[in-house]
């Protein structure tokens, strides 16, 4: 029987004649087709500025140095993530902080938040884990009160909602990061995005994608405007390369076409879950506050014993069921061990959700009869785990 992956891309005839398009244009990178998608972020999200980057990783690190974390600085972040969202500001310097999970939703603790703030802290990198926003209105409160840099990690979260705001819009944060991994909501096959609505950091986050190079005549800092020669321009800061090509962005805007139904497909498979696996005993479902909608990147069931973790994704994985396990506490990295001190039981919330945690399949290329294949195969092998 045919094996189903956790997730998987959909591309159709439309976002392929859209990349051949360009690639058959003048322009594969530095072209109008960058700037289309991120205007085309921008109408669907409410933001006013929108820097497409090569990947969110890249995104994330820009949003960072536009921050200007440095050496003397901490942010505060989730222990529950991809490991990009502390990185970041360890590439500026920066010491990531974890702050502990609400276990409920997954996504940090606004009260833990709280408990970590220092002298020191510059930043809140809330994230949006598996789709599901965090209570920014509650950190936006907190960032306020001690002069904080929000920069909201939604790579899961495209598409999702928050007390009927678009995740993206900014309105509870100085920056959003989105990522367009294959398996994300939309994908450009790598690449990422940084929206804001602030036009000093748009401004930054410009100049530091490209080398920190500018072209532009009335930015120049030390010709005289009368002497400029054609092939002028100026390195103006240590940036990076982190562009995306315009070909990614065809992709990006073919694919943001019809992100409302691949929305509404994950939305479809997620409501099939919560109805089959509700009453499955062992088994504790994500829920979905009344005031967010989730982009549902994610399905993460928690069994209820620690000791079946491992048999009950050896056995779906040999079922053909691609599963998988989303995040090992960053703070348990060897690498943040070594060089920042963390240890197991640092974050009890975290490690304890770690330990039963399992990512089902959920993408929108899933068909209903494979969905009740997983949701028959889970309920056999918990009932003999």
């Amino acid at each position: 029987m045919k094996r189903i992956p956790y997730g998987w891309h959909t591309i159709d005839k439309e976002d392929i004649k859209a990349v051949v398009e360009v690639l058959q244009s003048k322009r594969l990178t530095q072209g109008p087709t960058i700037k289309e998608f991120e205007e085309a972020l921008c109408k669907y999200t409410g933001a006013q500025y929108a820097v497409a980057a090569s990947s969110g990783t890249a995104a994330l690190h820009l949003a960072c140095i536009a921050t200007e974390i440095k050496k003397t600085d901490e942010i505060i972040t989730s222990p529950i993530t991809f490991v990009a969202s502390a990185n970041c500001a360890v590439y500026c310097g920066g010491t990531p902080v974890f702050a502990d999970i609400q276990p409920d939703t997954v996504t940090i603790d606004p009260q833990e938040i709280k408990k970590k703030i220092t002298k020191r802290t510059k930043a809140i990198i809330p994230v949006h884990f598996s789709g599901h926003p965090c209570d920014l209105r509650e950190i936006k409160d907190i960032a306020k009160r001690y002069n904080l840099i929000i920069i909201e990690d939604a790579c899961h979260a495209l598409g999702a909602e928050y007390r009927g705001t678009k995740i993206g819009s900014c309105t509870y944060s100085d920056m959003t990061v989105f990522s367009f991994h294959p398996i994300k909501s939309i994908t450009t096959g790598e690449g990422g995005a940084v929206l804001t609505n602030r036009k000093d950091l748009y401004e930054k986050l410009l100049l530091l994608r490209n080398h920190g190079i500018t072209k532009e005549n009335s930015e120049f800092r030390i010709q005289n405007s009368k002497l400029i020669d054609p092939w002028y321009y100026e390195m103006q800061e240590l940036g990076f390369n982190y562009r995306i090509t315009d070909f990614q962005c065809a992709l990006g805007i073919a694919q943001l076409k019809k992100i409302d139904s691949f929305l509404q497909k994950r939305r479809r498979i997620a409501a099939i879950y919560n109805r089959e696996l509700l009453h499955i005993e062992g088994i504790n479902l994500p829920i979905e506050k009344p005031y967010v909608k989730s982009s549902w990147h994610l399905y993460c069931i928690r069994l209820s014993n620690t000791t079946q973790r491992r048999f009950v994704f050896n056995r779906l994985q040999q079922s053909g069921i691609g599963v998988q396990v989303h995040y090992i506490p960053v703070h348990l990295q060897p690498y943040y061990r070594k060089n920042f001190g963390y240890k197991k039981n640092d974050y009890p919330k975290a490690e304890d959700y770690y330990k039963t945690t399992i990512t089902i399949p959920l993408f929108p290329r899933l068909d209903i009869t494979a969905v009740h294949r997983i949701i028959s195969k889970i309920k056999k092998v918990v009932k003999n785990a």
